[in-house]
């Protein structure tokens, strides 16, 4: 043994990095990152005014100070039309569906415009997604697009290290940190050893270099891209035996909400792939249909039952006592709905929402005895990723980069929810006698 890594294994580790293809491989996944990372930079950019224009800007300059009970249904079902045509008629039908995940798979170009299409069509005007899934397929697809002009016939494995490379570049933008794209890539790749040196270098490079690119460039352009933070959250309470009491049943049911949802957005895909124009225009107007109903009930701003739901977490996690407990289940049961129709029909990525909906339902338990709004905030957090990514490591990372100075405090808690939401999902997606699975969300 050489400190704890078998002598072959080492030696093979050694070879590897001592290769001139090798080190030429991580060269181009540094090249690589900078235009991978602008590109998505401006994508997201993009994205973000949209989204701002449709729900904020628009309905200003109608005369309202926010958009009114009805504005999702003309937006959804314009949404709907749109991916609905680029999902039919372009390569690629629009990049994979949320339902079966992230999708992980290397993106040919080909299929590049069809996924900026569907996503741009799919996001700003509502649906419950978020934009992790296309900026990986985005970042795939742009990085193969460019080695195969400047370095054509790369060997099949070195092609799919760039992919993968271009894919942590983009998603760091979003994430606004490049660890959690190495690790969220690392474990969903799910290989060790050398194989795992080989993988883990090109994509931690490429997302470091990115990270740097789009941070300084976040600053010199002026444009705020909303990559995925909490300003404020609830005052540090460092958990307790009462915090773990409900903590770990909450992760339970956290977990027996979305993975249902999940499972089900996959049966409604499938008869999507069936019926592509009239479903997903149907489904993406039911989507629009939940946030009205939503608005109608509560009083609030439909905004909140549409989008990823990250500015709302924001607001959650900084205000949490600002919804009475009713508004709290109407928004978790109306835009769950909403993500599960999103997730079988439209484009986008599962993450975001995922995160809200787990801290929201974390939140109608606060002031229970024993439980705090910032451990609350912690076992929701982690328990919506690991049941969603399932990914618990990469579900750890991102609670507890969301979580930021309190995170110290929290991580036991976040640890053991993340742990039982994991659990608990794949038990529950364990097959039935005679059923198939569905595919994983994250191939492994």
């Amino acid at each position: 043994m050489a400190q704890g890594r078998p002598a072959a294994e080492t030696a093979q580790l050694q070879a590897l990095l001592r290769g001139r293809d090798f080190r030429r491989l991580l060269l181009l996944s540094a090249v690589v990152g900078v235009p991978v990372s602008l590109i998505a930079f401006g994508f997201v950019s993009l994205e973000h005014a949209l989204q701002h224009g449709v729900w904020e800007w628009l309905p200003h300059r109608l005369g309202w100070s926010g958009p009114p009970w009805w504005w999702p249904l003309p937006a959804l079902l314009l949404g709907g039309v749109l991916v609905a045509l680029v999902v039919s008629r372009l390569p690629g039908r629009g990049g994979h569906t949320p339902a079966h995940g992230l999708g992980m798979a290397a993106t040919e170009p080909v299929a590049l415009p069809g996924i900026f299409l569907a996503a741009l069509a799919s996001l700003p005007l509502g649906a419950v997604l978020g934009p992790e899934a296309p900026l990986m397929a985005l970042g795939s697809g742009l990085a193969l697009l460019g080695v195969d002009r400047v370095r054509p016939g790369l060997p099949a494995r070195a092609r799919n290290v760039l992919g993968a490379s271009g894919a942590a570049a983009a998603i760091s933008v979003i994430f606004g940190n490049p660890l959690v794209a190495g690790v969220l890539l690392i474990e969903a790749a799910g290989v060790g050893g050398p194989q795992l040196s080989m993988l883990l270098l090109p994509c931690l490079l490429a997302s470091g270099v990115g990270a740097l690119v789009f941070t300084g460039f976040d600053r010199w352009s002026g444009f705020g891209i909303g990559a995925l933070n909490l300003p404020t959250v609830p005052a540090d309470h460092p958990p307790a035996v009462g915090d773990f009491l409900w903590g770990i049943p909450l992760a339970v049911l956290i977990a027996c909400c979305v993975v249902p949802l999940m499972r089900l957005s996959g049966r409604l895909a499938e008869l999507v792939e069936r019926r592509t124009v009239p479903l997903t225009i149907a489904c993406a107007t039911a989507v629009g249909g939940c946030a009205a109903v939503y608005a109608l009930a509560t009083g609030r701003s439909s905004e909140e039952a549409v989008l990823s739901g990250q500015a709302t977490l924001a607001q959650l996690a900084a205000t949490p006592h600002a919804w009475s407990v009713a508004a709290l289940l109407a928004l978790v049961i109306l835009k769950g709905v909403g993500w599960f129709l999103s997730m079988g029909s439209l484009r986008g990525g599962p993450i975001f929402p995922a995160l809200f909906l787990g801290s929201a339902l974390a939140t109608v338990l606060v002031g229970v005895p024993g439980f705090g709004p910032a451990p609350a905030l912690a076992a929701g957090l982690a328990a919506g990723g690991a049941a969603v990514l399932r990914l618990p490591l990469s579900a750890i990372v991102l609670a507890t980069l969301l979580l930021g100075k309190d995170a110290a405090d929290q991580l036991p808690l976040v640890i053991v929810c993340a742990v039982t939401a994991f659990v608990v999902g794949e038990l529950l997606r364990a097959p039935s006698a005679g059923a198939p699975e569905a595919a994983h969300s994250t191939p492994r």
